[in-house]
């Protein structure tokens, strides 16, 4: 990508006449030359003119005058949204202009510094395209489609915007002019595809978050273990086959080196025929695993290909029968062999083979105990309780059974399916058995680690077990998950931050992991980020049980409420549907509306969520009920405390006395 000393490419010297009028015009700060040249590329490739002022002038009459110009005639500004173009009058005085003109404002923010109360001002209607939380590709291909949609059609090369989703729903059989569509529309892909790789390349490292998720080329030491088939003649192993997959990355996360996507994100492609390389491009790896289980009786047999993504080539397929008993074996087996075909180093005896099954039921039980426990609702998290168990009474040392059945137990008292106290007490008790049969298993430690913060706000004790986990297993992304949320929940934020990004690389699909990002970024006071990333929540799992109550929140933080009141009638829980509703109502002006909310959730909700009730009060600003309902949460054990530090509507309350008396009591720092 071509630079002239801080001057961004032009328009001009695309082939646009000068003073011509453009739709497109582009706000940027001279530090971020390279990305607004980046972006006239990708939007010129398709036909789109921009307009883009010099940014190594003096400002004069003449200056000024062509920039308002420039404005009037635009459909769309762009704006390139960094520290640099926060600190910048031009930028400044372009974006004032475009919004007193009422364009259409996008904006691509490439860093994660404070916004200004103007830059919000002029922005609060703004579409926002944040790169750290979608990355480089996807955050460029979406500023391509929003611009391409907001444009008439005679202005965007086929393929762009809306007619690329239109070109798979014509069923007649094509026309000429069709057919050049779709060959624009292919034409489209390839070119995106070669910018997204150049904005790669030259995205400047220095606009970013230091610990914002980085955008980095594929490693060649990093794999993806994707579901394994069921080929079993009654189809009923499905639960087997999944456990094959698991059991694998299990072993594979542990082999320093080597970057492992985790099961939740390599799952959301189950029962999905996707190209392979499309596959391990969102995943971001150069090699995928995939494989077949076929079991009959106690016979076993498993077959795992190891593919390059890059070139589909295949660097290994085998076959191991075995018989059931050692399944384990054959993980082994199997895990060795990606790793010395990957070319991993590792100690000179490899993986080490552990001993056969002891109680093959018992086996057989907790792999569909980790079957139902993959619903994440409540069935299946009580079904999974029973198999483990189940497996735990045939096998009595089975240590990660043990530990299963504790996180079985969290699931149901953390998302209100038990009492407290009826969940976590036997969480505990699973934990410490689980510790005791093997010292050194890092989940039970993340575990019991989990249960010292959330339920006994013991923050000391939990940190000790997390830090004891981490160092067994200190890429593991389920491990650097919950030490986020600890960080999280002692107002640890920077620390917090660190850790799910971490935890996001191994994991980029998992849904649970851009809510955690998003209730950081809303403590730092990042709310654009914060918007981004429960938004990625909603598009990785429409139904995540309450993002729309959180999208509702970062939007009433951003002084959007009545778009925060749509996302909150959304919400299928009860009481986060009430109490975003009274919120929204109350920001709109529209007390009596909020008032009736309210008094529904009194009625409905006051024996099982006390926390959102005082939420609702700190919100109103009605701060002698808000401590009543605190006092009552406590009183009742209501896990939802363990997040009270910076959340956002308890802001109100932090000036007074009590406020601090009340995180001393939870053992929180003030």
């Amino acid at each position: 990508m071509a630079e002239d000393e801080g001057v961004a490419k032009s328009s001009e010297a695309a082939g646009q006449p000068s003073g011509a009028p453009a739709p497109v015009f582009i706000s940027y700060a001279s530090q971020d030359t390279a990305v607004a040249n980046a972006v006239i590329e990708s939007l010129e490739q398709h036909g789109i003119k921009c307009w883009i002022a010099p940014r190594d002038v003096t400002p004069g009459l003449q200056y000024a005058d062509e920039i308002v110009g420039a404005i009037n005639d635009a459909k769309i500004l762009v704006l390139v949204l960094s520290e640099h173009a926060v600190a910048s009058p031009h930028v400044g005085r372009e974006v004032e202009r475009a919004a007193s003109k009422r364009r259409r404002i996008i904006v691509l923010r490439t860093d994660v510094a404070p916004v200004t109360r103007s830059f919000e001002y002029f922005l609060s209607e703004s579409q926002w395209i944040d790169v750290a939380a979608l990355g480089v590709p996807a955050a460029l291909m979406k500023l391509m489609q929003a611009v391409g949609q907001s444009l008439a059609p005679s202005r965007v090369s086929p393929g762009l915007g809306t007619d690329i989703r239109n070109l798979a729903d014509r069923k007649r059989k094509p026309s000429y002019p069709t057919v050049k569509r779709l060959i624009a529309a292919a034409v489209f892909l390839v070119v995106a595809a070669l910018v997204v790789g150049v904005m790669v390349r030259y995205w400047p490292s220095k606009q970013r978050d230091p610990q914002a998720p980085v955008v980095a080329a594929i490693s060649d030491k990093s794999i993806a273990v994707l579901p394994f088939t069921d080929m079993s003649e009654k189809k009923d192993q499905e639960y087997f086959a999944d456990g094959m997959a698991e059991e694998i990355i299990d072993l594979l996360v542990k082999i320093p080196g080597l970057k492992v996507i985790s099961r939740t994100s390599s799952f959301q492609f189950k029962g999905k025929t996707g190209d392979l390389r499309s596959i391990a491009t969102q995943l971001g790896v150069a090699y995928v695993l995939e494989g077949s289980v076929r079991k009959s009786g106690d016979r076993l047999r498993v077959t795992a290909q190891l593919i390059n993504s890059r070139d589909g080539t295949h660097l290994f397929s085998q076959n191991y029968d075995r018989e059931l008993s050692d399944v384990l074996k054959m993980q082994d087996e199997i895990a060795d062999t990606l790793v010395r075909a990957l070319q991993i180093e590792m100690s000179s005896e490899g993986i080490a083979s552990r001993p056969a099954l002891r109680n093959t039921d018992a086996y057989t039980l907790y792999l569909r105990g980790q079957h139902a426990f993959d619903r994440f609702d409540q069935q299946g998290s009580e079904r999974a309780a029973n198999y483990f168990q189940q497996a735990l009474d045939l096998d009595p040392a089975f240590a990660v059974a043990a530990s299963k059945l504790a996180a079985a137990y969290m699931v149901l008292g953390e998302w209100g399916f038990m009492p407290p106290a009826a969940a976590f007490e036997p969480a505990r008790h699973a934990e410490e058995l689980a510790l005791k049969l093997d010292p050194n298993l890092a989940d039970a430690h993340a575990g019991l680690g989990r249960i010292h913060g959330v339920y006994d706000w013991d923050w000391s004790a939990a940190d000790r077990e997390l830090k004891l986990a981490q160092a067994l297993a200190p890429n593991d992304p389920r491990i650097l998950f919950v030490g986020a949320l600890q960080s999280l929940s002692t107002g640890h934020w920077d620390e917090a931050l660190k850790l799910v990004n971490a935890s996001l690389t191994q994991d980029p699909l998992n849904p649970s992991g851009y809510f955690v990002l998003y209730q950081v970024q809303l403590r730092r006071g990042r709310f654009a980020e914060a918007e981004a990333a429960i938004r990625r929540t909603l598009a990785i799992s429409p139904t995540f049980s309450r993002a729309h109550f959180y999208l509702g929140r970062v939007l009433l933080a951003r002084n959007q409420p009545q778009a925060a009141l749509t996302e909150m009638q959304k919400e299928g829980d009860d009481a986060t549907r009430l109490g975003g509703s009274a919120m929204a109502y109350f920001a709109l002006r529209r007390k009596a509306d909020s008032d009736v909310a309210l008094a529904q959730m009194l009625k409905d909700q006051a024996k099982h969520n006390p926390f959102y009730i005082a939420q609702v009060y700190a919100f109103r600003g009605e701060s002698d009920e808000a401590f009543k309902w605190l006092d009552r949460a406590y009183e009742q054990k209501d896990l939802s405390l363990s997040h009270i530090k910076g959340d956002v509507p308890f802001k109100a309350l932090e000036g007074d006395p009590r406020y601090k008396t009340f995180l001393k009591k939870m053992n929180l720092p003030e």
